[in-house]
């Protein structure tokens, strides 16, 4: 490649992937020297991009944060990744970049070329989202509590409970979930010795410690979205454990993971562990999964799966009388 300024910017686009590269590996990518490549990478310094270099055998380059944000480059389809979720954090569950995101997606779109201006735009009008309602998390908490999570950094909050009690809460962030609009924060909290799930618009006052633990892993060696599954619904008023006779995956499609956790037992039946505030809205919910089911506990949602029944077939059969008549 002996055009330097497409090579400049060929090796710009590899140095933005999150990896260190050898510079023989660059070399051979660019079909250059390795020398070529050391003059190549005292111009993009020269320029502004903070390119880092590491000595020895595992040694390489790769592109750190600056004081200032250089140009990125981007291909086709993360030019396209990018707009498309600008547009949907506009209305999105994360408060206070609404805004933002619409400058950021007119400077965009300012530049995309044409090809892919119309995938957007597409796109946006052939779509449109329902609003909701519901609590929102805050942009600069939820970027704040991201990178404590991933520096392994303990982490101080006010947390206000469902009752309204506040207490201050100092714990080591492990992962942040999304689940529906809301935000969670999976962390083990210091004072109390145990794992903790925080919804983050109940979280004010995050603040990082500056002190760094080695990570921890989820008791059971589950992942955090399971795990923030799996304490939602052991937190409702009342649980119900299921054998439903469908495979996991058809399950899995009809019971969104806030609502309950669903565990494969073979290639045709599964148990569903789901939970509500009542014993009768629960027995509403596992009534329309439309599938078959077995109740292995709580014995006492039989009483109101009868009444529920009963009062299906009451209307049914007005129903059918007046069509008769």
């Amino acid at each position: 490649m002996s055009d330097t300024p497409a090579r400049l910017l060929r090796l710009l686009s590899l140095l933005q992937s999150p990896r260190e590269w050898p510079g023989h590996e660059l070399a051979e990518r660019l079909s250059v020297s390795p020398r070529t490549i050391r003059r190549d990478i005292d111009r993009l310094r020269e320029l502004g991009y903070p390119v880092h270099a590491t000595q020895g055998n595992t040694g390489g380059y790769r592109l750190t944060a600056g004081s200032a944000m250089p140009p990125l480059l981007l291909d086709d389809e993360e030019a396209v990744a990018i707009a498309i979720g600008l547009r949907t954090a506009a209305a999105g569950a994360v408060t206070g970049i609404e805004e933002t995101s619409v400058r950021a997606l007119a400077k965009l779109e300012q530049v995309l070329p044409s090809r892919l201006r119309r995938r957007v735009t597409v796109l946006q009008e052939a779509a449109v989202a329902v609003p909701q309602g519901g609590p929102t998390a805050d942009a600069e908490h939820l970027a704040l509590i991201a990178a404590a999570c991933v520096a392994h950094e303990k982490l101080r909050f006010t947390y206000r409970a469902a009752k309204g009690q506040e207490t201050r809460r100092l714990v080591e962030p492990h992962q942040l979930v999304a689940a529906g609009r809301r935000w969670y924060l999976v962390a083990h909290d210091c004072d109390r010795a145990d794992w903790r799930t925080f919804r983050l618009d109940r979280l004010t006052d995050p603040l990082r410690t500056g002190a760094r633990v080695p990570a921890r892993a989820l008791p059971g060696g589950v992942d955090a979205a399971t795990w923030v599954s799996t304490t939602l619904s052991g937190t409702a008023g009342h649980r119900a454990l299921l054998l439903v006779h469908a495979p996991a995956e058809q399950v899995a499609d009809r019971v969104p993971p806030t609502l309950g956790v669903v565990e494969p037992v073979d290639d045709h039946t599964c148990r569903l562990l789901t939970g509500a505030d009542s014993l009768e809205y629960l027995a509403y919910r596992v009534a329309v999964l439309g599938v078959d089911f077995d109740v292995l506990d709580p014995p006492g949602l039989g009483p109101h799966l009868r009444t529920l029944g009963e009062r299906v077939l009451r209307a049914a059969r007005s129903t059918e009388k007046g069509v008769g008549e």
